[in-house]
Formats: structure tokens, C-alpha cells, sequence
């Protein structure tokens, strides 16, 4: 096949090392014909263009192509997409991102590929928008759906929440979770004492990490705030955010204030490749952030057979079953959370079991090439008519 992935941007993100990942195994394994295009990876999250270029995926880069709305720089867009998608003449055209999916639908259905497929890695519209831009934003997810033969959603969740919306009929859907090399994480533990002492945690510490972002509704705050209690209860409790963004400054002046300077440290910016040993050095993974249709971290967590503390949010419940491989709380709330990490931190037996379970259950679900087989078979099924529900406009 000639397939053309679309997306935004090739930050460093779930979404972005998905594709990326995809774009490789269509290569390697089946032999096709691939092409990324994507716009700049402006911002401070890092870029996966370099790791694309060193593995010879073939990219298009569409300059004006950018995350905000921006009417003049979104038409330049479009033309440009167009003209890229008639020179490499797909089969198949596969979007990612609110913009990328949106303009990349439109353009893939205006110069006739004959199949369009969209991956929701996380609804566009939510409950913590004004009421315009939430109803601005699904209206624009239901005008793309019917540009487009099918949707895979990353969750179940994602697929209930843009069905209730009436975005696509629930036929249009297919859940894929999104692949990821699980090797390094089945492994982790194996370089846990030195990833820990470069760190410079004791063995008596009790680390606490969580992968994401600093940025907005990714629910810093919220661990920061449970942190007093659980630091009250377990003086050896660490933190480790990894990650970087435009809250950096915010967040340290919280922990300041909060006096855990001592307890808290940044990794920064981090390259995937360094992730694992991160989860390594962790004993415990949490993620609060308000809304992702499936959360990375806490894949890769329980697949280190680390135990993991989330909010009940989107495609959350997949994967965090209470008691079973962790905790599953009340988006916003405070006290749960530290309930919940100050029980991990002292109960060591129940780390071990919520974490092997989780490793269990999830390992092999998560193959990025069984994603990837699973993607393809989408592809064939709508080139050979068996699926797709295109609406005739």
C-alpha cells in the first residue's frame, strides 16, 4: 500500500511516537509505502523528527501547519496538503490530531484517496471548555467524520464519548490501543539501582513519579497538594515529574510554597528512549491529569509492574482496575489521591502484586505490532469495501 500518515505536529507524546511507530512497522514488516506529513514541532516538548530521519521514514513538512486556529495560516495549510496527497497519490490517508485530522480529512476526501481513516487519540472538546468552544470543536470532529471511512479510538471511552456526541455512528469505530515498545519496560528493572542512585535516591526511599507534560489539565497541582500527606506520613517519599512545559516555573513555586522543595525533582525533557528506566527508578506511577483517552504512563507503569494511581477519566478504567492493578479516583480530588499513594508507600506487598498484575494483563496488548496489524486490517477493509461508512455528501 501507499499509505500518508497525518499529523499536527512530532512533539514528544503518545500520539505522535503511536504514529511514528506505526509509520515504521507499515515499512519494516509489510513492505509499504509511507509518508509523515506534519508541521514544525514548535514548542518546548521536544521533537520525535530526528528519531523519523534516522529510521528513513519519509517526511513532508507543511510549515504553516500549526496547532492554533489561525484562519490564513489553516487555508495554507490545506492547499498544501492537497497538493502533497496528489503527488504521492495514497491509498490510504491515516490523520492524528485535532487540526491534522481535521485539515488532513478534508484534503484526502477533496483529491479522491480512497480511503480515509482518523485515529481520536483524545476528544478535542470537553467539559472543562466554555460552552463555545466545546460545541465549536464537536461540531468540527462531526463535520471531519464524514470525511473519513473510519475511526479508530486509542480507548473504548473515546469511542462512547464522540458517539454520545453524535460525531460518527458507532459503526465508523474500531478501539486500537496505542503500541509502544514494551521490551524496554518488561526489562526496567534491571538498571532500577543505577537509574536510582544517578537520580540520587537511597534505598529507603519511596518514589512517586509522574510522566506528563506541564501543562495545563495534565493535574500537576492535584499531586502536589496530596504530596503534604503523604510526605506527613512517609518522610521518605520522593517525586519525580518527567517532563517539560510552559508550567515549569508555576510548579516549583507550588512546591515551594508547599515546603517540598526537598521532595520534589524535575527530569525535564526526557527522549522515549529514556523513559524506562525513569519507570524503573519509580515505585509507584501516578497520573492526574483531567483528560487522555488512554494515558502512556500508566501503560508503561504496569508493564514495568509498577502499581498505578489515576483519575477516572476517558480510557483510564481500561487499564487502572481498582484493587486490581491500582487506584482509580475522582478527577480533581485531593485527598484520594494521597490516601491512595500514602497506602502504596507503606504497603510494599501490594505494590508487588497490583504491578505484576498489571504487567499480566496488559504486556502483550500493547505490542506496538499488534497495533500495527490490527491498523492495516482497517486499511484492507475499507480498500476492499468490507468496512467504511463514508457519508455522501
Amino acid at each position: 500500500m501507499r499509505i500518508a500518515h497525518l499529523i499536527t505536529r512530532m512533539i514528544l507524546g503518545g500520539a505522535q511516537e503511536n504514529t511514528l511507530l506505526t509509520c515504521e512497522d507499515l515499512m519494516r514488516i509489510y513492505g509499504d509505502e509511507v509518508l509523515l506529513v506534519t508541521g514544525p514541532p514548535l514548542g518546548p516538548e521536544g521533537s520525535l523528527l530526528d528519531r523519523a530521519q534516522k529510521n528513513s521514514v519519509p517526511l513532508a513538512m507543511v510549515d504553516s501547519l500549526r496547532r492554533s486556529i489561525h484562519p490564513w495560516r489553516d487555508a495554507a495549510s490545506y492547499v498544501r496538503l492537497k497538493h502533497i496527497l496528489r503527488d504521492f497519490r495514497p491509498d490510504v490517508v491515516h490523520t492524528h490530531s485535532a487540526k491534522g485530522g481535521f485539515l488532513g480529512r478534508m484534503a484526502a476526501t477533496a483529491v479522491g484517496v480512497p480511503a480515509v481513516v482518523h485515529t481520536v487519540h483524545g476528544a478535542p472538546f470537553h467539559e472543562y471548555q466554555g460552552r463555545g468552544p466545546r460545541t465549536f470543536f464537536r461540531l468540527c470532529e462531526r463535520f471531519a467524520a464524514r470525511r473519513c471511512h473510519a475511526l479508530i479510538s486509542v480507548a473504548d471511552a473515546m469511542t462512547e464519548r464522540l458517539v454520545a456526541a453524535r460525531v460518527a455512528p458507532r459503526e465508523m469505530f474500531t478501539t486500537i490501543y496505542s503500541g509502544m515498545e514494551i521490551e524496554p519496560y518488561l526489562t526496567a528493572n534491571a538498571v532500577r539501582q543505577a537509574a536510582r542512585e544517578q537520580l540520587g535516591y537511597a534505598p529507603r526511599h519511596l518514589v512517586i513519579g509522574k510522566i506528563a507534560r506541564l501543562f495545563h489539565l495534565k493535574g500537576h497541582e492535584y499531586v502536589i497538594q496530596a504530596a503534604r500527606q503523604v510526605v506527613r506520613e512517609t518522610p521518605d517519599a520522593r517525586f519525580l515529574f518527567v517532563g517539560d512545559g510552559i508550567l515549569k516555573n508555576r510548579l516549583q513555586q507550588q512546591i515551594a510554597d508547599a515546603g517540598l522543595t526537598g521532595q520534589f525533582q524535575f527530569a525535564g525533557l526526557v527522549s522515549p528512549e529514556r523513559i524506562p528506566e525513569l519507570v524503573a527508578a519509580m515505585d509507584v506511577v501516578v497520573h492526574a491529569s483531567l483528560r487522555e483517552g488512554l494515558a502512556r504512563a500508566l501503560v508503561q507503569g504496569l508493564i514495568a509492574e509498577k502499581p498505578v494511581v489515576s483519575y477516572d477519566i476517558d480510557g483510564a478504567r481500561e487499564v487502572v482496575i481498582p484493587d486490581v492493578t491500582g487506584f482509580l479516583l475522582p478527577p480533581c480530588s485531593v485527598e484520594p489521591i494521597a490516601d491512595a499513594l500514602a497506602r502504596l508507600a507503606r504497603d510494599a506487598a501490594l505494590r508487588e502484586r497490583l504491578g505484576k498484575e498489571g504487567r499480566r494483563r496488559f504486556a502483550d496488548q500493547f505490542r506496538h505490532q499488534h497495533s500495527t496489524q490490527r491498523i492495516r486490517q482497517v486499511y484492507e477493509q475499507v480498500l476492499t469495501g468490507q468496512g467504511g461508512v463514508l457519508v455522501t455528501l
